[in-house]
């Protein structure tokens, strides 16, 4: 029998269907909330964009700029100043490379095929990202087939590059630059709540020695997974913001313990996923099952529950600690009365996962380990 869930041909039950589409649209909520400023700052670095390389620079083809800077808005969350590099390099590259070989061979069908190997071999060679390929064989093409009717190309669309990637991080950085904690906040929020849900259901689950429930906890905990991902995006894009945005220095202090607290929380929360695959097995094997070891993890629930609490009220975490040891001892208290083979590792996983969740909350890791392993000896 196939003790993961998730396999080929396993049903999945009405109840889960329903929580996962309910999951689904919260999170679908959740994402529209946080990158509705998107819209915002692209709508208006592509107006300004537009009219600086018009008005200002006198550019009547400014086309580019305003694609520059939606380029950058809509770059990945965290990536918008290594973006815009990019999108000017790329363009340097192409144009470097459909110069050089326009005044040796002229221009026609094989040129243009050999100017863009050329431009992109380059971008490859540097290692360039996707952006930094895509905007040297781009800009190589326009300079292959339109040097002819339209020379003197190369200067509008390099200013036009970085106009459009100027106005794009000004936009980002110092007009509309993002809330960093209020973000983080929203999207730990769900990340943190699924977290503690879960963990009580695959308490319950181990409780009742049911391996069919359990299964469907880690196959959503698997589902979590972009949300995990999601979490991760925001933190870089908020650490971005704090960095270079003179709006938001004084943020910098407090987005480090929440960088760093979110880092933990991931391992915490990966760490229980291998807890629950554990708790599976557990019952697969139908090893002893003895009162505390459901109780250890409901407990880390309950800490994760409490951490959420303390953190949207920015209070020190100190019941979320409490009870993430309480579990630990309930867990040794669980091996004391004999466990399997795979019951034994669940609270190997449970020690671990307490340890990444002391850690979280700000306990140095040295300090989270003496903890554990003294929680551990009851």
């Amino acid at each position: 029998m196939n003790a993961t869930a998730g396999a080929p041909g396993e049903r999945v039950g009405p109840g889960s269907l329903r929580s996962r589409v309910s999951a689904a649209r919260r999170a679908g909520y959740r994402r529209l909330q946080t990158y509705l400023i998107v819209g915002f700052q692209a709508g208006l670095a592509a107006a300004l964009s537009w009219l600086v390389a018009r008005e200002v620079l006198g550019n009547t083809e400014p086309t580019f700029a305003p694609a520059a800077a939606v380029g950058v808005i809509a770059a990945s969350l965290g990536s918008r100043a290594r973006r815009t590099l990019e999108l000017v390099a790329g363009v340097v590259l192409g144009i470097g490379a459909g110069d050089l070989l326009i005044r040796l061979f002229g221009t026609g069908p094989w040129q243009t095929g050999v100017i863009v190997f050329l431009a992109i071999t380059l971008a490859l060679l540097v290692r360039g990202t996707g952006a930094l390929v895509t905007q040297a064989g781009g800009t190589a093409v326009l300079i292959a087939t339109l040097t002819p009717t339209a020379p003197d190309l190369e200067l509008p669309r390099t200013l036009n590059a970085l106009v459009g990637g100027a106005v794009g991080l000004f936009v980002v950085l110092v007009l509309l630059p993002i809330n960093p904690l209020r973000t983080v906040r929203r999207a730990a929020d769900p990340a943190l709540d699924l977290f503690a849900r879960e963990m009580t259901a695959s308490a319950e689950a181990l409780a009742d020695g049911d391996i069919g429930r359990a299964k469907e906890v880690l196959s959503r905990m698997r589902a979590a997974e972009p949300e995990l991902d999601r979490l991760s995006e925001v933190v870089t894009a908020a650490d971005e913001v704090v960095r270079l945005s003179p709006v938001r220095w004084r943020r910098r202090r407090a987005l480090r313990a929440y960088r760093g607290g979110v880092e933990h929380m991931e391992r915490a929360f990966r760490n229980s996923r291998g807890l629950v695959r554990r708790i599976v097995t557990t019952l697969h094997d139908e090893e002893p099952v003895p009162a505390d070891l459901p109780a250890a993890v409901e407990h880390l629930g309950e800490a994760v529950r409490l951490l959420h609490r303390e953190f949207l009220a920015t209070r020190e975490p100190v019941q979320a600690r409490e009870r993430a040891l309480h579990a630990v001892r309930e867990a040794g208290a669980a091996c004391r009365q004999g466990l399997g083979f795979s019951g034994t590792i669940v609270v190997s996983q449970l020690r671990t996962a307490v340890n990444d969740l002391l850690r979280a909350t700000g306990v140095p890791r040295d300090e989270a380990r003496r903890l554990v392993r003294r929680a551990a000896a009851g």
